[in-house]
């Protein structure tokens, strides 16, 4: 893929290890794998991630801040999380999510998405229960050892490293505030990389 048509540079696709997956890999992640590593480690196509990354935030743009959740339960991506909220506004819940917060209208901080945005398909897998039971449409960053059963759109990336969530975040913000028109086609967001 040309370098011009990269969300960011090659460079800094490879220095997070976003393309990094796991040992495991499922069926339903097969079609973005590129190779496997001596080690056993699966390696992701960067192209799929860059279009997927695109892709996602074209569809999150579609939505006003306030009717987006993201989801990460995995300590590894609070910081970049936090730093997606206070770029975009968009509501975040990070650690535990409770049951009942889509589904339970007499629940204390009940909340009527329309799209709902996780780290990680399995660790926020009551959230996917609840959004798919709800018909919300969901986003996931997905591993290769993730099943995607209920999830509408797969960003493939490594969803474990802090670096790689820092910087899959960083992306899905910048590509929202841009297609939403907030900030220019070649502008970050006022929140810089390093706070992700």
């Amino acid at each position: 893929m040309a370098e011009e048509k990269m969300l960011v540079p090659m460079d800094l696709f490879l220095q997070s290890g976003i393309h990094i997956g796991a040992k495991f890999k499922t069926k339903f992640m097969e079609e973005y794998i590129y190779k496997i590593r001596p080690d056993g480690l699966s390696v992701l196509n960067i192209s799929k991630i860059n279009e997927r990354l695109k892709l996602a935030g074209q569809m999150l743009s579609k939505y006003d801040p306030e009717k987006i959740i993201a989801v990460c339960r995995r300590e590894n991506g609070f910081k970049a999380l936090k730093a997606f909220s206070k770029a975009t506004g968009i509501r975040v819940i990070t650690g535990r999510y409770y049951p009942g917060t889509l589904t339970n209208p007499s629940f204390d901080n009940f909340f009527e998405p329309e799209l709902v945005l996780v780290s990680d398909p399995w660790l926020d897998r009551q959230i996917v229960k609840d959004a798919k039971d709800t018909g919300i449409p969901i986003i996931a960053l997905c591993d290769t050892n993730n099943t995607t059963n209920n999830v509408d759109l797969i960003i493939p990336c490594n969803n474990k490293g802090n670096k790689a969530l820092s910087l899959a975040f960083f992306v899905l913000a910048r590509e929202y505030l841009r297609n939403r028109g907030v900030i220019q086609n070649t502008a970050d967001p006022e929140v810089p990389f390093e706070e992700f």
